[in-house]
């Protein structure tokens, strides 16, 4: 429909993801399935509600939904922040970001469009702060959108923090101080930007990704510490913008938490041909701000190893992209006497809450998403917590992390589900069987070339024995979309001989990866 709210199709997006998720994992729940919801424990009149969920972000809000499938009673504590990270400072006006900003670098790369046949006269420009109101408007659009779809399906909000309470099975409300209980508790209380020792943010010259989203300024020049999604992602918005970038990374080499090759190959797409330097092996032991347009910004970097002085830099701006850490602080897990890790909730398999790391289980306590640390993305805490209220309802659940695909929204993209290529060859070694390796190319690519986006490859890595698939890695157009065909593959268990029997619409991207499957099993796709 041409007049749909964008926001709401985002907002119904995120609902369609939990439905999804669930059809994927245990079968979802319509009127046929009644009987499933006959098979879960009755309701225990002792109790408030069936569930309470502490958090209301992807992860909260997809257990929440999955709950009122089995047909439990169900309250969720906002804190306030409904939509947590993703919708508010993470994914959602991120995206946003980067789809402006991409179109900028688009219609500025006179290279690109002359290839096309395209000529553009006349300077193109932007307007910073209404490209900072898309962001921040479609964010509190779909914030709305995802609180109604909760409340459609009767779910009780509360607008307060909770608490968990050591004798268990009730959640104190961190504001009015009253006590809610519950046969079952999930904590969603998600993660916040993590900030090294040493660098002091003000919000405005030194800032995490959380200030970064409200684009109050473009600096000239702006230092990145990390080069992880964040980083980059970040950089790409800022280098669409007009900024210089330098990324300051503490490990060897940039992009470290990506497959070796292909980084290597994303460097020379994203790194080399922007205006983007970069120092390596380097801490930024302390950063002091400054004040835009007057006073720079000072970083003092020490060698990673030696911990020796190595460089001081003055820039225009600085953002903290070092990663995050769990937003598990006040929720009463001490006075319940259950231990974290670095601040994480430790879990087992079916996302119970264990006392201490290999301890034992919290009972009616479950713990989901960031606040975990299995797997920080807002998709996996959707699964997590559809995971968790299966085992609730009685029927026994696990998720698949290694199915479970991530990307970054570069311009162009990039992607993977499974294991990188140095862990995969560690774990051919350990196991005793032999490698394989397939490889496409965005160059070979009719679409590719059509859109004059030839950069880029595939890789997927298999068992030579078993033939099970074991990592698949996309640099290139649209990476993030072709993924998800990869992750299934791996969920669902899908040979490497199955996937290269399976017919490739043409012309498309996806034949990148029918060409990666091909080639795998010794085939040729062209």
């Amino acid at each position: 429909c041409p007049s749909a709210d964008p926001a709401v199709m985002v907002a119904a997006a995120l609902v369609s993801l939990a439905a999804c998720l669930s059809e994927a994992f245990v079968g979802g729940f319509t009127p046929r399935h009644a009987s499933r919801v006959a098979r879960v424990q009755p309701r225990m009149a002792d109790f408030d509600y069936d569930l309470a969920i502490i958090g209301c972000g992807v992860g909260g809000h997809g257990a929440a939904l999955h709950a009122r499938s089995k047909g439990l009673k169900t309250v969720v504590f906002t804190g306030k922040d409904a939509g947590g990270t993703c919708v508010n400072r993470g994914c959602v006006p991120s995206k946003a970001l980067l789809a402006a900003s991409g179109r900028v670098r688009e219609m500025r790369d006179d290279h690109h469009l002359q290839q096309l046949g395209i000529k553009v006269n006349g300077v193109v420009e932007y307007d910073r702060a209404k490209l900072a109101d898309h962001a921040n408007d479609l964010a509190s659009r779909v914030k709305v959108n995802l609180v109604k779809s909760l409340e459609n399906l009767g779910v009780d909000l509360i607008e307060e923090t909770g608490c968990v309470m050591a004798e268990g099975q009730k959640v104190k409300c961190g504001d009015s101080g009253r006590v809610v209980t519950a046969k079952d508790i999930i904590i969603a209380t998600g993660s916040v930007p993590f900030v090294p020792p040493g660098i002091e943010v003000d919000g405005k010259t030194v800032f995490t990704s959380d200030e970064a989203l409200k684009l109050e300024w473009v600096p000239d020049w702006v230092a990145i510490i990390g080069s992880g999604y964040i980083g980059l992602e970040f950089a790409d918005v800022y280098t669409a913008l007009g900024s210089d970038v330098t990324f300051i990374e503490a490990m060897d080499r940039i992009m470290p938490t990506f497959d070796q090759q292909i980084a290597q190959v994303a460097q020379r797409v994203l790194i080399r041909p922007r205006n983007i330097d970069h120092r390596a092996g380097v801490f930024a032991s302390k950063v002091t701000p400054g004040v835009p347009g007057e006073k720079p910004v000072r970083i003092e970097m020490i060698d990673a190893k030696t911990k020796e002085h190595k460089e001081t830099m003055e820039v225009d701006a600085v953002m903290v992209a070092t990663g995050r850490v769990p937003f598990t602080k006040g929720l009463g897990l001490e006075e319940a006497g259950i231990e974290t890790e670095r601040g994480f909730v430790q879990v087992n398999d079916r996302m119970q809450v264990l006392k201490k790391k290999d301890g034992d289980v919290v009972p009616n306590l479950y713990c989901i998403g960031d606040a975990n640390g299995k797997m920080m993305l807002a998709h996996a805490a959707s699964a997590q917590g559809i995971s968790a209220v299966e085992n609730i309802a009685g029927k026994e659940h696990r998720v698949n992390h290694n199915a479970i695909p991530a990307a970054c929204f570069t311009h162009p993209e990039i992607a993977f589900a499974g294991l990188d290529e140095a862990t995969a060859k560690a774990k051919a070694e350990a196991e005793g069987f032999e490698l394989g390796i397939g490889m496409g190319n965005f160059r070979a690519n009719s679409k590719a070339l059509a859109e004059a986006a030839g950069d880029g490859v595939a890789k997927v890595m298999f068992n030579k024995s078993s033939r099970e698939v074991l990592g698949v890695h996309i640099v290139g157009l649209h990476a993030a979309d072709l993924i998800q065909e990869c992750a299934n593959a791996i969920e669902l268990g899908t040979s490497i001989d199955e996937l290269a029997m399976v017919t490739h619409t043409h012309p498309t991207l996806s034949e990148v990866l029918d060409e990666a499957f091909k080639a795998a099993v010794g085939r040729v796709a062209h």
